[in-house]
């Protein structure tokens, strides 16, 4: 007489085991290493915090070296006008690098460089009026001095 056994039934749900417990997202025996959910939300808004602090400063930078290219820029451009004004005067003498003149308008309107400054001529100025003390840069431009 064989007694018929009975089929094994499985007591453990099968979606609660698994064939490859290496991939599970915790840990699947009693002396396993904990794992613990990460705050994503925490992780991510710090994140972004970090990178909107990092981007904002490096932005604050560059806008402070385009304001300071600008200016330089605008430097240039007031001796390049300066420049064209001196060169289009009489300039009865060959000005030197790093030396300092002075603009004079004349009774016609016309402007004329000297090497004589505004306190140097006596008691009456030759000239109608007194403009500028300039000084003749390297790069051949002029420059109004006290500026």
């Amino acid at each position: 007489m064989q007694e018929e056994k009975e089929p094994f039934v499985n007591p453990i749900d099968p979606d609660k085991i698994t064939g490859s417990p290496s991939n599970l997202p915790y840990a699947h025996t009693v002396g396993g290493a904990v794992i613990k959910p990460t705050k994503e939300g925490l992780i991510r808004s710090r994140s972004l915090m970090g990178m909107e602090q990092q981007t904002d400063m490096q932005l604050s930078q560059i806008k402070e070296q385009i304001d300071l290219l600008a200016k330089q820029a605008k430097l240039i451009q007031d001796r390049k006008i300066i420049s064209e004004k001196i060169y289009s005067a009489h300039i009865g003498f060959k000005p030197e690098i790093n030396h300092v003149y002075h603009v004079y308008e004349k009774e016609d309107g016309k402007t004329v460089l000297s090497m004589i400054g505004p306190n140097e001529w006596g008691s009456k100025p030759k000239f109608k009026s007194f403009l500028n003390t300039v000084r003749l840069l390297a790069d051949l431009t002029w420059a109004i001095e006290g500026n």
